[in-house]
């Protein structure tokens, strides 16, 4: 959900612990100044909005956005997540091999369990590797 940078302001100054006046004495404007951004009166002037983000510990993209950061971050995540599963699996894999469980010169065509999930983890990495790839071009 996009909220209103007047609203992001207020709830990042009070998670901040921050009064109205000293935002405003940080951003060299009064405490009105500083209310009226929060009630969608006005805005910060476009030369002071990094200085705002930066004060109030997020991004200038967020403040101008109004998405939280943390949504992006999940994210971010999935190529890791996908990594560590198609790891597992390549160990599990590899382990039956160690094991002759998994007898991969076999002439039986037909796929086993063991097979199954060599595959998943194949299609894993390749989900991961697309993930990458479009996180790169956003």
């Amino acid at each position: 959900m996009n909220k209103s940078m007047g609203t992001i302001i207020f709830e990042r100054r009070k998670a901040l612990g921050m009064t109205q006046a000293e935002l405003a004495q940080r951003m060299n404007v009064t405490d009105k100044a500083v209310s009226k951004w929060e009630r969608n009166i006005s805005c910060p002037d476009t030369a002071s909005l990094a200085r705002l983000a930066e004060t109030l510990h997020i991004s200038l993209d967020e403040l101008l956005s109004g998405q939280a950061a943390v949504s992006r971050q999940k994210w971010e995540m999935l190529p890791l997540v996908c990594n560590a599963v198609s790891l597992a699996m390549g160990v599990a894999v590899t382990v039956l091999c160690v094991l002759s469980r998994l007898d991969l010169l076999r002439e039986n065509s037909s796929l086993g369990t063991e097979d199954m999930l060599l595959l998943c983890g194949i299609g894993i990495l390749l989900l991961s590797y697309n993930n990458i790839r479009n996180l790169g071009s956003d």
